[in-house]
C-alpha cells in the first residue's frame, strides 16, 4: 500500500485534469455539449463532474490543483461527492427495472466514478496538508453575503432595464437575480413580469461565476504561518550566529522580525522563512553548523507539505544549494553577491580611475565620513538618523528581504555600523549601515542620502570604510546584490549568441524601473568577488508563483488588499515588548 498511496493520489489529480478539460471541450464545441447534455438527461448519467458547463470545469482545475498539493480539506469535499454519486450510480445499476442497464456509457461513468473513490480511498494518507480551521465558515459567509450584493446589483439593473415595466416588485427582482447567479431557470411567474435585457443576464451570470470562484479560494486557501520570529527564537538564532555567523554573509538577515524560524532537532541549525501567497520562501543558507543543516531543512520541509505551502530559498549559496538539493529541491543561478577583500583592494592602477577620480572630487568638496557602532550613537542622535533614513525613502513602500535587516536604531543591532555622510557646512548627506559578518565582516543593509547630493557619494563613502577598515576591526565586506549579473556580463562580449543578447536586452528594458544592470554596473567599480546566489524551489510549476512571493516579499510588488471578510493577520508573539520605529531598506538587493 506504501507503494500504490502515491500512485493513486496522483491518478486522482489527472482525473481532475481529464474531467476539466472535456468539460472545457463542451463550452467550446456545440455537438459535443449536446451529447453531453442528453447523457445527463433520463436514463443516461455521465462521470463524476462531468457536465457541459463552464462552472465543473472551473471547480475540477481548482480541486485538481487542491489535490496536486495534497490538501486535506480537498480530498473530503471529493470523496463525500464522488461517494454520493458512485452509491447513487450503484444503486442506479443494480436495482431491477431501471433502464440504466441498456446503455453502455452508464457502465463506462460508473466504472471511472468509483475508480476515483477507490483511488481516494487508498491515497488517502497521501492527503495531509491542512487547511485554514476559519475556511468553511468564510467561505458560507462568503457565498450569503456575495448573494445578497448579487441580488441587489442584479435587481437594480432589472429594475432600470426591464421592458415590462411596473410588473415586478424589488422581492421579484431579487430573486429573479439571485436564481440566475446560482443558474436556477426562474419561474413562470418571474418569466411573465420580467424581461431583462441579454447584457444584463450575462452580467448577473459574471457576478455567479466571480462569486463561484471566490468561494473556491476562500474554501481551499492554504493557511497563513501565523508564528512570527519571538524573543527567545532571536537569542537562539543570534547564539547560532556568535559560533558560525562568518559561513554566511547573510547570516544576520535571518534576524529579521516579520520571519518564523523552523530549529534543526538538535538545535544546532535553523531555517528561517516567511509564508506569502502560499510560499514557504526561506533566505540565505541555514544558520548555524552544517552537519545539523539537513535536521533544520527536513522540519522546515515538512511543515511546508503540511500545510500546503510550496517550499523556496531566494539567494542560498553554492554549499546550501548542494545540501537542499539532496532534499529534492531543484536550483536556479538567481545573479552573484559582490564581495570586496579588504587584502586584495587597492585604488591604484587603471582599472580603478573612475572610481578614484569619483572620490576624490568628492573628498575635495569638503564631504567627510565618520564610522560608528551603533551601540556608540546616542539615542537621540539615532533617533535623528531614522527620521532622516525614512525622509530619504525612495517611495513609501519598504523594500527588501533576503538581504536586508528592515529596521534601523534597534537596541539589539548595536554591532552593526554606520556611517554619516557630511557635507563642508557640516550638514547630513549620507547614511550607509551594514550588519555583522561573522567576527571581521559587514554586509551592505540600509543606502540612503538626500537628493541634491554630488554624484560619486555612495562611492565616496564605501572606499573611505574600506581605507579606513582598522576603525571596524574590518577583513570583507558584502555589497549589492546583482541580479542575472552573468547575462549582463557575457551578453555584452564578442560571440555572445541570440538567445544571450536577446535575454540581455530584456533584462535591460526592464532596468528601467528596477535597478537591475545598475547595481551590477555600480558593484563591478570595486572589481569584487562574484559568489553566485541561487533560487531553490520544488516543482518547476512553481517558479511564478514563487517569482511573485518574491516580487512581494521585496517590496516590488504590493499586494491589493482584500476586504476585512478575507483577510487572515499575522499574529505577533504574545507579551512581545513594543519595538523601536525602523526605517525601511531599499538599498540592498
Amino acid at each position: 500500500m506504501a507503494r500504490w498511496r502515491p500512485r493513486a493520489a496522483t491518478a486522482t489529480v489527472w482525473y481532475l485534469r481529464l474531467i476539466a478539460l472535456l468539460n472545457l471541450v463542451t463550452v467550446l464545441l456545440a455537438p459535443f455539449r449536446d451529447q453531453v447534455e442528453t447523457h445527463n438527461e433520463g436514463e443516461y448519467f455521465t462521470p463524476y463532474l462531468m457536465t457541459a458547463g463552464l462552472s465543473s470545469a472551473v471547480l475540477s482545475v481548482f480541486l485538481a490543483i487542491a489535490m496536486r498539493r495534497r490538501k486535506r480539506a480537498a480530498w473530503i469535499f471529493n470523496t463525500a461527492l464522488a461517494g454520493l454519486f458512485a452509491v447513487l450510480y450503484l444503486l442506479a445499476m443494480t436495482l431491477p427495472g431501471g433502464g440504466f442497464t441498456k446503455h453502455p456509457l452508464n457502465y463506462v461513468s460508473t466504472v471511472l466514478t468509483c475508480g476515483f473513490v477507490l483511488a481516494l480511498l487508498v491515497g488517502r494518507k497521501e492527503f495531509i496538508s491542512k487547511g485554514d480551521s476559519s475556511n468553511p465558515k468564510t467561505a458560507a459567509a462568503t457565498f450569503v453575503a456575495g448573494l445578497g450584493f448579487g441580488g441587489v446589483v442584479g435587481a437594480a439593473l432589472v429594475a432600470l432595464t426591464n421592458n415590462l415595466h411596473g410588473a415586478a416588485d424589488f422581492w421579484d427582482m431579487f430573486r429573479y437575480s439571485v436564481g440566475r447567479m446560482i443558474t436556477i431557470t426562474p419561474s413562470e411567474h418571474l418569466r411573465s413580469v420580467i424581461d431583462a435585457p441579454t447584457w444584463v443576464n450575462a452580467v448577473i451570470n459574471a457576478m455567479g461565476a466571480v462569486l463561484f470562484l471566490l468561494v473556491l479560494y476562500v474554501a481551499f486557501r492554504s493557511p497563513r504561518n501565523t508564528e512570527l520570529l519571538t524573543a527567545e527564537d532571536e537569542e537562539r538564532i543570534r547564539g547560532l550566529l556568535e559560533k558560525q555567523g562568518d559561513r554566511d554573509s547573510l547570516g544576520y538577515f535571518a534576524l529579521r522580525r516579520d520571519k518564523a524560524v523552523m530549529f534543526s532537532p538538535s538545535g544546532k541549525a535553523a531555517v528561517t522563512y516567511r509564508v506569502i501567497g502560499g510560499v514557504s520562501l526561506a533566505s540565505g543558507d541555514p544558520i548555524g553548523d552544517p552537519e545539523a543543516w539537513p535536521g533544520a531543512i527536513d522540519a522546515w520541509l515538512s511543515e511546508a507539505r503540511e500545510h500546503a505551502w510550496a517550499p523556496a530559498v531566494m539567494g542560498a549559496s553554492e554549499e546550501a544549494g548542494v545540501i537542499y538539493a539532496r532534499h529534492g529541491l531543484d536550483a536556479l543561478e538567481l545573479g552573484d553577491e559582490a564581495i570586496v577583500e579588504l587584502d586584495e583592494f587597492s585604488l591604484d592602477g587603471r582599472a580603478m580611475r573612475v572610481v578614484r577620480q569619483a572620490y576624490n572630487r568628492v573628498k575635495r568638496a569638503g564631504y567627510t565620513v565618520r564610522i560608528r557602532r551603533h551601540e556608540e550613537i546616542p539615542e537621540y542622535e539615532m533617533a535623528e538618523l531614522v527620521a532622516k533614513a525614512d525622509q530619504w525613502r525612495d517611495g513609501a513602500t519598504e523594500r527588501g528581504f533576503s538581504m536586508a535587516l528592515g529596521r534601523l536604531g534597534d537596541p539589539g543591532d548595536g554591532r552593526c555600523v554606520m556611517l554619516e555622510c557630511h557635507d563642508a557646512e557640516g550638514e547630513l548627506k549620507a547614511l550607509l549601515s551594514f550588519v555583522p559578518w561573522g567576527a571581521d565582516g559587514l554586509s551592505l543593509d540600509l543606502m540612503r542620502r538626500a537628493r541634491d547630493t554630488e554624484n560619486g557619494l555612495m562611492e565616496f563613502m564605501v572606499i573611505e570604510l574600506l581605507q579606513r577598515a582598522r576603525e571596524v576591526n574590518l577583513a570583507r565586506v558584502s555589497l549589492n546584490f546583482a541580479m542575472f549579473r552573468s547575462v549582463f556580463e557575457r551578453g555584452s562580449k564578442l560571440g555572445a549568441g541570440p538567445v544571450l543578447r536577446l535575454w540581455r536586452s530584456v533584462l535591460g528594458f526592464f532596468s528601467r524601473w528596477w535597478q537591475i544592470e545598475s547595481l551590477y554596473r555600480a558593484n563591478a567599480k570595486y572589481r569584487p568577488i562574484w559568489e553566485p546566489r541561487y533560487l531553490l524551489f520544488e516543482k518547476s510549476s512553481e517558479i511564478p508563483r514563487i517569482g511573485i512571493a518574491s516580487a512581494r516579499a521585496e517590496g516590488f510588488i504590493t499586494a491589493p488588499s482584500l476586504p476585512a471578510l478575507f483577510r487572515r493577520r499575522h499574529r505577533g508573539p504574545s507579551g512581545a515588548e513594543p519595538r523601536v520605529p525602523v526605517a525601511a531598506q531599499d538599498g540592498k538587493g
